[in-house]
């Protein structure tokens, strides 16, 4: 039945036990913001003890970063209480330990007399906001992984590994042995090589196919990201960091993780990379949990690696633990007839593309395309195969024009059907070795580098040619 204030009436004790079975917390404090009354779940959120509370300055119960805030806004409210909007707020508090807590308060006010006093309703919600951030980080984990299969489907059109030279099996037997194992793989060769088939191809025919095969491109990571692109941060681990993020171990996790341009890792975070491939464990930013990763790894660099260790650029360490077994993937000049299969592979793709017949290779275009030396690869040889089904459109090939626009001044060496003296086609000749490492003094690695060649494949061809080997070139 209604009970009228006048029949009402409460004793402190009555008031004190009504505030102590309510579900929220209450601190009350007066004018001079010094807390007057507190019930047993404020207490316990913020971790005092009975009556310790008492007399303090409410302060004390928000970090330091609100109170210059909480000043302003205090005084305010003293000039006009009646006009404080009263509604929950989500804010952080801190505990007795210095620890802090998301919690929702209200604030409202009570006019006694003469006195004025104001009251926050406290709640935590800790567990709120833990499972609001876990479902915005498993969200943005599939959004990560829906834009990974995007990736996945874009770069499958690439194809499986196309020819059947004596270099690319010999790779193959490689990859056929190591890819059911789950030790890591160094894939090295040249620029556009197709580093990234094997890596796939080695996902593919391991016992991860059905996990992520999840694709980091060292060479494309701002150096103070590294470690969030490769370990995820928390929310406010840094500036920017509006969200929680997985990194890449972890969406690799039971999968394989591809590492393309390795060799572009920062030094100093070589280290940690270490320590995670060693104990299968990291840290996010910003946070004191250690996870379990279970990753295969990947790694592939067209960088001579041990170079790179004696130049003091890479770790030694790191440098053994990604090469358990290495590949070298072969150039494409050493890959004999395979370039026509590929050129016929590459043509197809692009006709089909365009919607016109795939005009056919003759006897003239294939000479023409072992002879080219294709220093950027299948990478090269996709584009040239491109722009001449686009000039082409169907109708007899056009290679010659395709190459000299791809071939950015290289073009004498496509057309020349006899090989220079010393060499057979598509090989640099004795003449052009002199003249490369005379332009880089003696210095075979970058000799190398210029001709489009790996430092141990110009190694075989001048001891092939007779051509003196410089033992100070092994320092690079």
């Amino acid at each position: 039945m209604p009970v009228s204030r006048a029949d009402l009436q409460l004793t402190t004790a009555h008031l004190a036990y009504l505030l102590d079975t309510c579900g929220d917390g209450f601190v009350v404090c007066d004018e001079r913001q010094e807390v007057v009354l507190v019930n047993k779940e404020a207490e316990r959120i913020f971790g005092y003890a009975e009556g310790e509370l008492l007399g303090r300055p409410i302060q004390i119960l928000m970090p330091e970063r609100y109170r210059v805030e909480h000043e302003a806004g205090f005084a305010r409210r003293l000039r006009d209480p009646a006009r404080m909007p009263i509604r929950y707020v989500e804010v952080h508090g801190r505990r007795k330990d210095g620890s802090e807590l998301p919690m929702e308060v209200r604030f409202s006010y009570t006019p006694l007399g003469d006195a004025i006093y104001f009251t926050g309703s406290v709640r935590d919600v800790s567990e709120q906001v833990a499972a609001r951030e876990e479902i915005e980080r498993l969200n943005a984990a599939l959004q990560r992984e829906r834009d990974y299969l995007r990736e996945e489907v874009a770069e499958a059109r690439s194809g499986d590994i196309v020819g059947d030279s004596p270099a690319l099996l010999r790779a193959l037997e490689q990859l056929d042995a190591v890819a059911a194992t789950d030790a890591n793989v160094l894939v090295q060769g040249e620029s556009g090589v197709g580093k990234e088939l094997f890596a796939r191809a080695l996902h593919d025919r391991s016992a991860r196919a059905s996990r992520a095969l999840v694709r980091v491109n060292c060479a494309s990571v701002p150096k103070e990201l590294f470690e969030s692109e490769f370990f995820g941060h928390v929310k406010g681990a840094f500036t920017g960091a509006v969200r929680s993020r997985e990194g890449r171990f972890q969406l690799a996790h039971q999968g394989t993780l591809f590492l393309d341009e390795v060799g572009e890792i920062p030094l100093d975070l070589q280290g940690k990379l270490l320590r995670v491939l060693q104990e299968g464990e990291l840290e996010r930013i910003g946070d004191d949990r250690t996870r379990r990763v279970d990753v295969r790894l990947v790694a592939a660099t067209n960088r001579d690696l041990k170079a790179e260790v004696e130049a003091g650029r890479f770790r030694e360490d790191l440098y053994y633990r990604l090469s358990v077994f290495p590949i070298e993937v072969p150039p494409l000049r050493d890959r004999g007839d395979d370039v026509v299969a590929l050129a016929r592979h590459f043509l197809a793709r692009a006709c089909g593309d365009l919607g016109v017949p795939t005009s056919p290779i003759t006897d003239r275009e294939a000479t023409q395309l072992r002879a080219y030396g294709w220093p950027g690869n299948i990478r090269e040889l996709a584009n040239v195969m491109e722009r001449a089904a686009i000039v082409s459109r169907g109708g007899p090939l056009q290679l010659g024009l395709a190459i000299e626009a791809g071939g950015a001044g290289r073009a004498s060496r496509i057309v020349s059907s006899q090989p220079a003296s010393g060499s057979s086609a598509g090989e640099p000749s004795a003449a052009m070795i002199e003249q490369a490492l005379e332009r880089n003094d003696q210095v075979v690695a970058r000799a190398a580098r210029e001709l489009g060649l790996t430092r141990q494949s110009l190694y075989r061809r001048m001891r092939r040619m007779g051509l003196a080997v410089e033992r100070r070139s092994r320092r690079l």
